[in-house]
């Protein structure tokens, strides 16, 4: 039936374009290096910021001419609007993926700068793209039509993706408001920009002496010690969880977690305000009360009363857990302090410094000791190994591949020795490069007239980096954070459907497809397998792992409130914004703080919102990794049933989830992988919160 429906697609696309002359495009240099045949991979280590402004201006010009030639059309078919208009978004989505990443990782200034304006104004062209009410006709023309009402699976959900997204992109404004809306999305654009070239520049230090350094590993004194005998550690991701955790001075901790709280902040708490500001104009100008209203719309979720049901369902849940776990902290310090009776509040920069004292003194649990089993190329192909196993994957990797900085390694993945996808590893921080983790794609998977085109993905990461003494030696948070974002880029590998625009699932059930694969690291006989001592090979001990596992529930419930608290901030500035009495966003935590009724975690003189990505490039999307928590965590049970290593299961899950994208109702792919209605008992479960 399908074959069949195609072949009078394709007769039908001949005819209609026998009248019609297809425009000529513009072909780019053959010495850019963005100028490749199907899947052969960029030519990164000559790319300049020339050959990106080539890039991005040849693209552009290439889809207005196709969408000109689109909206001239007659006779209309499938493949001659929805099939091309995928096309058309696909070569876009390359270039602005392409020109983004080097923006947020080239080590040259004029790349990253070019690599932005390429971003920006691809940007531009896409609010112009999605809201061309010429060209919206046509397509609802066709998806009206009776051959577009046969159509069925797939392809009709990305039909009614196509119009969904034209109608959440301004198309149905007037001529007024449309002007409003385009101008709204390029402010809103170049001040995301602004913001996170300002946080990923802050690059600030914490100068202590020896004293102040008490606690922190020698290790890492080592590396950050001055001719002078003090140190000087940087504030950045990878030092923060070190510090917070072991510098025995709570002085040392509050001026750490004040700088890094602080970092970006005397430019971008106005840039915040200004942000949340246009939103909430964009979101009104939509026809929805607030932005978050707007942005929601097509997640799973829908809507901010859904979002906000499910976090006070969350918060009611761990409330009663957290303010034990804050008793227990009390003591820990009080013994530590020798004021067994004092019942004075906790300093929020003491948390993490006291919950290490109980796994450390209770649980025997010492996370900078396991830090020698976490070797990272060891465990970079420990990971490899378990994922190619349990997907029936293999990773191949390219040696003197053509890439951005000499540290960064490229692999193709294969099925069969068929080719299915390529993937970057850019694993340590260095100068201006994006602070935070994730999983970028690069290139969508999709079919086309020259045959398949493969995914193509970055693992961008800010691990502990290497010295000249020692390997990069991960954190047992690092080692889960490496999971996770790997875990994206499997996802993106997974893809195999017709269609580029269906590569990718709702936003909010994202996370789940890398959060489930963080449970592996749970497993000692998986662990055991890759975690060996960087010195003596040792295995790491049954008995630091069962430790650890004894002590997984430590402060759960502070730590669920933890998350809660950022999605109720996160929440507040996209759905509670008055523009009368616009927030002041340093009370707003203070609010949500006495809101939550557990501890003041605010602390004075500091503004985390202006280093905080998320709430900067994705808005209300912090409980999106709640909310997928709750799949991730039901999908595994699948695993434990069958075992984590099973590879018909690995498999089911890579063809029924990962390889789905936006192809089939995500419930339902969802509810098929489990064999029933997925619900939250394991999440629950998994925070000690039965």
């Amino acid at each position: 039936m399908k074959t069949r429906l195609y072949s009078l697609l394709l007769i039908s696309m001949i005819m209609s374009c026998s009248n019609e002359t297809k425009p000529i495009m513009i072909e780019m240099s053959a010495d850019n290096p963005f100028n490749v045949e199907l899947n052969k991979p960029i030519d990164y280590v000559n790319v300049t910021g020339k050959d990106i402004e080539s890039y991005v201006d040849i693209v552009i010009d290439n889809a207005d001419k196709e969408v000109e030639f689109i909206k001239s059309l007659e006779v209309l078919t499938f493949e001659n609007t929805f099939g091309s208009y995928d096309r058309v978004s696909n070569d876009l989505a390359k270039a602005s993926n392409n020109a983004f990443m080097l923006y947020w990782v080239s080590t040259d200034s004029i790349t990253r700068a070019k690599g932005l304006e390429g971003y920006q104004k691809l940007e531009s062209f896409f609010t112009d793209l999605g809201s061309d009410n010429e060209l919206y006709n046509k397509f609802e023309l066709f998806a009206n039509s009776e051959e577009s009402k046969a159509i069925e699976g797939h392809t009709k959900r990305f039909v009614e993706l196509v119009i969904d997204g034209f109608k959440q992109s301004g198309v149905n404004l007037n001529e007024e408001d449309l002007v409003t809306y385009k101008s709204l999305v390029a402010e809103i654009s170049d001040l995301t920009s602004q913001y996170s070239t300002n946080m990923n520049t802050a690059n600030d230090v914490l100068k202590i002496d020896d004293k102040g350094a008490e606690g922190l590993p020698d290790n890492f004194k080592d590396k950050y010690r001055t001719e002078e005998g003090n140190f000087e550690i940087p504030i950045i991701s990878a030092t923060n969880g070190t510090v917070m955790s072991n510098a025995k001075s709570s002085e040392t901790r509050k001026i750490f977690t004040t700088k890094y709280s602080n970092r970006g902040a005397d430019k971008n708490l106005d840039i915040l305000n200004d942000l949340v500001s246009k939103r909430d104009q964009l979101g009104k100008l939509m026809g929805y009360d607030s932005y978050a209203g707007y942005n929601l719309k097509l997640k799973m979720v829908k809507t901010p009363e859904r979002v906000w049901e499910f976090i006070d369902g969350l918060v009611a849940e761990s409330k009663e857990k957290a303010l034990q776990d804050i008793e227990v902290l009390k003591a820990i310090r009080n013994k530590e302090m020798n004021t067994p009776d004092s019942d004075d509040s906790l300093n929020p920069w003491d948390v993490g410094y006291y919950k290490n004292q109980i796994l450390k003194t209770q649980f025997q649990v010492d996370n900078e000791k396991m830090r020698a089993y976490l070797p990272m190329k060891e465990c970079l192909v420990g990971m490899f190994e378990l994922y190619q196993q349990v997907l029936g994957l293999e990773f191949r990797k390219v040696e003197d591949a053509s890439v951005w900085h000499e540290e960064i390694e490229m692999y193709e993945v294969f099925e069969n020795n068929s080719l299915k996808g390529r993937f970057y590893l850019d694993l340590f921080p260095r100068p201006n490069k994006e602070s935070w983790f994730y999983g970028v794609p690069l290139t969508f998977g999709s079919a086309t007239d020259n045959g398949y085109e493969v995914p193509v993905a970055m693992l961008l990461g800010n691990f502990t980096r290497p010295t000249e003494k020692l390997p990069s030696l991960l954190s047992f948070r690092e080692l889960n954070t490496l999971f996770h974002e790997f875990g994206h880029i499997v996802d993106s590998m997974s893809y195999e459907g017709e269609f580029s625009s269906l590569a990718y699932s709702k936003a909010d059930f994202s996370e789940a497809m890398s959060q489930i694969f963080e449970n592996w690291i749970g497993d000692y006989d998986i662990l055991s397998s890759f975690a060996k001592h960087y010195e003596t090979g040792e295995v790491f001990p049954r008995e630091l792992f069962d430790n650890k596992q004894n002590a997984k529930n430590v402060s759960s419930g502070l730590g669920a409130q933890g998350s809660l608290r950022r999605c109720i901030y996160d929440m507040n500035l996209y759905d509670k914004y008055n523009p009368e009495a616009p927030f002041d966003t340093d009370q707003l935590w203070r609010d949500i703080d006495n809101q939550m009724g557990v501890m003041s975690n605010y602390i004075e003189g500091t503004h985390p919102q202006a280093s905080w990505i998320h709430i900067n490039t994705h808005p209300t999307y912090m409980y999106g990794y709640l909310w997928s928590e709750v799949f991730a965590q039901d999908m595994f049970t699948v695993f434990e049933e069958n075992g984590l290593r099973d590879q018909i299961t690995g498999m089911r899950y890579r063809k029924l989830i990962l390889a789905n994208g936006g192809q089939r109702d995500i419930l339902e792919a969802v509810e098929e992988f489990i064999g029933r209605p997925s619900n939250n008992k394991a999440y629950i479960k998994s925070l000690g919160l039965e």
